[in-house]
């Protein structure tokens, strides 16, 4: 009996997935310590918000433009590995950042988020191609999952090596931390370098069609304004973390153990892009609707849980959302826009989904150090709020496919 032999499409999906395991092992490693980081680097709760959500506008603002650059040139590859060498390899200078020094801290996670938007567009639109031959809900969650499993790593990896080291106060221990990540971050360009070589075209997986120049059909309209008010809603782990640290006692949590929450988001946001992945093939953007009523009350748990217990569940919950987020939302841009205007339309995508994290993220923030029951009313109503934009935009791709 033959084995079945995996297709030169998922062979692929699996190989890009690979070099997003080890892009999110340092981007999540970094991600899991970070709002801590900022806190000893003396920075506030409405700065680290603002932070967060002012890095999010930079890497998602400028991924229109890349996307339409893209789009014009077609070197795709090109705008990949430049974003990647950027976005990767500044991570491990944050260990050379000196105490009170949050501001070239955040001048570097604005770099980070930079090379993360040269590449982001392209690297969708990329894996869009190859997607549209093996299914395009299942191919985003594979490489979701690989993501994922890597984002579980990246925190479990910082958690073994402080373990191991047993000298210096929490800001030393933190700052050898990302100086550590630099070797996933060596392991994703090599990886990438491999992947590139071996499929240096592959927009020869999709055939040509659609419109050669870019419009904004109504569903999609409808898609930007949901996603919009879900991305709002949907706070920034920093935020979550920072909260954390300052509500959980140290007997309980140790800083040791912090990135270690964050492994079990990543994990659960794994095991949920692989689910609703799947679920998108079969029910459209039914799917993604349940996952947002299923994730939305995330915040009550994490801003109002009076024990580990209830915390973990809203982390959990943050995951889910993430995992839809990761996997549906790219591989649903990819039913609306042609293949000549992909980036362009992942990048457009993108710049609105970075705005309205910046806007929930410094919103949040400031209203934390108020009352944070207004961040919590805040978060589930606007992510609610996504879900008629939802039904919308899926009548009218019925109407459009029926027509």
């Amino acid at each position: 009996m033959k084995k079945k032999r995996l297709s030169a499409g998922m062979y692929f999906i699996i190989l890009f997935g690979i070099v997003s395991l080890f892009s999110d092992m340092t981007h999540e490693g970094a991600e899991s310590i970070r709002g801590s980081y900022f806190a000893l680097l003396g920075a506030s709760a409405s700065v680290i918000g603002f932070i967060s959500g002012l890095g999010e506008l930079v890497g998602y603002s400028f991924r229109y433009i890349f996307g339409k650059i893209a789009d014009r040139t077609k070197h795709y590859w090109t705008y990949v590995l430049v974003g990647y060498f950027i976005d990767i390899l500044v991570i491990p200078f944050f260990a050379f950042v000196g105490k009170d020094g949050w501001v070239l801290a955040c001048i570097l996670f604005a770099i980070q988020k930079i090379g993360k938007a040269i590449k982001k567009p392209s690297k969708d639109t990329i894996l869009s191609f190859v997607a549209t031959s093996e299914g395009s809900g299942k191919s985003f969650a594979i490489q979701e999952v690989l993501d994922q499993i890597g984002a579980c790593l990246g925190p479990l990896f910082l958690y073994f090596i402080m373990l191991f080291q047993t000298e210096g106060s929490t800001f030393e221990i933190y700052s050898r931390c990302f100086l550590f990540l630099g070797i996933p971050a060596l392991l994703t360009i090599f990886i990438l370098l491999y992947t590139k070589s071996k499929y240096p075209h592959p927009e020869e997986f999709e055939p040509q069609s659609g419109d050669k120049k870019f419009k904004m059909k109504k569903e999609f309209v409808y898609y930007i304004i949901g996603i919009s008010f879900f991305a709002f809603g949907f706070l920034d782990y920093s935020l979550i973390l920072m909260h954390i640290t300052r509500s959980v006692s140290s007997t309980i949590i140790t800083p040791e153990q912090v990135p270690l929450l964050y492994s079990a988001a990543m994990f659960i946001d794994a095991l949920s892009a692989l689910y609703f992945g799947y679920l998108y093939d079969r029910k459209g953007m039914d799917a993604l609707i349940f996952a947002t009523i299923l994730s939305a009350p995330f915040s009550y748990f994490v801003f109002f849980g009076k024990s580990v217990g209830m915390v973990t569940c809203g982390i959990l919950l943050w995951g889910i959302g993430m995992g839809a987020q990761e996997s549906i939302l790219k591989a649903a841009v990819s039913k609306m826009v042609s293949k000549s205007n992909r980036a362009t339309g992942y990048g457009l995508f993108e710049f609105f989904l970075g705005v309205s994290l910046f806007f929930g993220s410094w919103l949040a923030g400031i209203l934390y150090e108020k009352n944070v029951v207004f961040v919590v009313m805040i978060s589930i109503l606007t992510q609610v709020a996504s879900i008629p934009f939802y039904i919308l935009c899926e009548k009218q791709m019925n109407q459009v496919t029926n027509a």
